[in-house]
């Protein structure tokens, strides 16, 4: 691995420009919930209208993931990483001008949902499984995952600050220059080619559809799969219908951008953490573990009178918990599978996950339109939360049994 390596690409760089690509990319996507309520209100939508755009977003993503994975797995990161950067500005900038629902879905929806499927930290995390030593595996998915989060903790203020400042439409133009500079970062992340030098006495490499039906019919990785549903239905409910949420209860609607940095910024703490403790516990038991806390943490918040501070320490708490599933769950398919077709497989576990996160957004703005309060996804939360980590705890942590490889 290391002789396919250019010179100035050393882990090092690697894993900077990863976290780079991973903060730049979830940044700009983490804060579109504050858009919800100045859009609506300059073009008479209800929130179901927006809602649904995000929810679109949130399934087209997941669905466009493994094939971008696969992609990502055949030829290298840098091309797949260039289109969906492209297609994610440009569908931000369209965004800014849609004037009926159906352009907003298309845009906000469509374009920005298959634009992030390429250029989101899942891809990241597929090439820093392939290009970082498998020592430092766990904790370089962790610190990549964690560039995410502190995405989240520098746009949220950010995007406020910009709205009141030159309106959303101007903010959204911002956010679509700021993309680009995903492009040059991008090039630390050239994956060697599926066709690179193998020894001629090496077994066949694994095709794409033989990787697929070995997943799938591998019952840890099924469970693993639908476990991370729950993630996705909560992130994306959480951090669309959260700032609206606050301001329904009587709290500042600045208190929505800080509560969300302060999830960002202790998600930084929670990643790194998931990816140390993931090579020191079986990993099972952590999911488990974040999964039983989340619903904790829910029930307590939900059941106190609405406060600022309450609602700082939620944020400090559910971030410590918000994306530190992925590190285990990441590190939990290389582990199974082996690293030549992560991007691929964790791509279709985290397909799982935007199946979540299209229903908490969507159903956010539903049934709110419905009942005028977000209580009924809430309760929802908490029960899958429970299922997920009683569903984590069959996982079997071990590399998948390849008779045919082995026999070769």
């Amino acid at each position: 691995m290391t002789s396919a390596l250019t010179s100035w690409r050393t882990p090092i760089v690697i894993l900077t420009c990863g976290c780079l690509i991973g903060m730049i990319g979830f940044g700009p996507r983490s804060a579109l919930g504050f858009f919800l309520t100045p859009m609506s209100e300059a073009k008479g939508w209800g929130r179901e209208v927006f809602s649904l755009a995000l929810a679109i977003q949130m399934l087209l993503w997941g669905a466009g993931q493994p094939l971008a994975g696969a992609i990502a797995d055949r030829f290298g990161s840098i091309p797949v990483l260039w289109v969906g950067t492209v297609l994610y500005s440009i569908g931000l900038a369209a965004m800014a001008y849609a004037s009926t629902p159906l352009e907003l879905h298309f845009t906000a929806g469509v374009m920005v949902g298959f634009g992030l499927a390429g250029s989101s930290f899942t891809l990241v995390i597929g090439a820093l499984g392939k290009l970082m030593p498998e020592q430092w595996r766990s904790v370089a998915i962790g610190a990549g995952t964690a560039a995410g989060s502190f995405g989240q903790f520098l746009f949220s203020p950010l995007a406020v600050g910009l709205i009141d400042g030159f309106g959303w439409q101007s903010t959204l133009l911002i956010f679509c220059v700021i993309l680009l500079l995903i492009l040059p970062l991008s090039l630390a992340l050239a994956v060697p080619s599926a066709g690179a030098a193998r020894s001629p006495h090496a077994p066949p490499p694994q095709s794409v559809t033989q990787a697929l039906a070995e997943a799938l019919g591998h019952r840890s990785y099924v469970l693993l799969v639908v476990g991370f549903f729950t993630c996705g239905f909560q992130l994306f409910f959480i951090s669309v219908h959260l700032p609206a949420y606050l301001v329904d209860r009587g709290l500042p609607a600045e208190i929505g951008g800080w509560t969300l940095a302060v999830i960002g910024l202790f998600n930084i703490v929670g990643s790194l953490f998931a990816g140390w403790l993931s090579n020191l516990m079986p990993k099972r038991y952590l999911l488990a573990a974040i999964y039983f806390a989340r619903a904790l943490a829910i029930v307590v918040y939900i059941l106190l009178p609405p406060s600022s501070i309450a609602t700082l320490i939620f944020g400090a708490v559910i971030g410590l918990l918000w994306l530190s599933t992925i590190p285990p769950t990441s590190s939990l398919v290389a582990l199974m599978f082996g690293t030549r077709w992560l991007t691929m497989l964790f791509g279709f576990a985290f397909f799982s996950h935007q199946v979540g996160g299209f229903l908490g957004v969507w159903l956010g703005g539903l049934l709110f339109e419905r009942t005028g309060s977000y209580d009924v996804v809430w309760w929802l939360s908490v029960l899958f939360d429970v299922l997920s980590a009683i569903i984590n705890l069959p996982i079997v942590e071990r590399p998948v049994a390849r008779p045919a490889v082995a026999a070769a």
